[in-house]
């Protein structure tokens, strides 16, 4: 697959990654974004060897969205001290069962390592979101609301988990609750973080996957 550049400079790549593909390799063999990319830049810079690409955050396999990577280990580095600090601002849309209102979420998040999966608990790690309904609509024979997510902290499965928690999981999304079969609705259309060199605020927006939906 040709992979969707957004931006890119001697430190960086930001590109869109759809649904059903990795974000870095794993012991399935299914197709991934770090492989991908490593060959379009080994194949456009003609670079002998291997090319160095740094992962510095994930979306899930069947989540899209914007997504960074790092072309140097220095970037990486800063890319990843940027992610600790709280400096990476992200917002997604998701389909949820049901219908909501906007509201902040704030929980306590432990990750379940066999299971893959995070639980509500006093003992995890502190997750905070908001959110806001765009609009209610039936999605898969259901009645849903379209929200926009803005992520105060970056815990696995944190949307799924914390919309799940309140009787409202993604449709689809079994693994959390939903009794709907189909592919579950969750893209991160905006990413923002401080260049890791000249540390300008960059900004990218993305709506792809929605403009197709809606």
């Amino acid at each position: 697959m040709n992979p969707e550049i957004l931006y890119e400079d001697n430190h960086l790549l930001v590109v869109y990654k759809p649904i059903e593909v990795l974000s870095q390799a794993d012991s399935s063999n299914r197709i991934d974004m770090l492989t991908i990319l490593k060959k379009y830049i080994k194949e456009k810079y003609n670079k002998p060897g291997d090319v160095y690409l740094g992962l510095v955050h994930r979306l899930d396999y069947n989540t899209s969205g914007v997504m960074v990577y790092a072309r140097t280990s220095k970037a990486a580095a800063r890319l990843a001290l940027s992610m600790q600090n709280g400096e990476f601002k992200k917002k997604y849309y998701a389909i949820v069962e049901g219908i909501v209102e906007a509201k902040t979420l704030t929980n306590y998040l432990l990750k379940d390592e066999n299971e893959k999966k995070s639980y509500v608990n006093k003992n995890g790690k502190l997750a905070i979101l908001d959110y806001k309904p765009i609009k209610t609509l039936k999605y898969k024979g259901v009645n849903s609301s379209l929200i926009d997510v803005s992520l105060k902290t970056g815990r696995f499965h944190q949307i799924r988990c914390q919309m799940a928690y309140i009787g409202h999981p993604l449709v689809g999304d079994n693994k959390y609750g939903s009794k709907i079969n189909c592919h579950y609705y969750l893209d991160c259309y905006s990413l923002s973080f401080p260049h890791p060199i000249s540390k300008e605020i960059l900004t990218f927006n993305y709506e792809k996957r929605r403009n197709q939906l809606f």
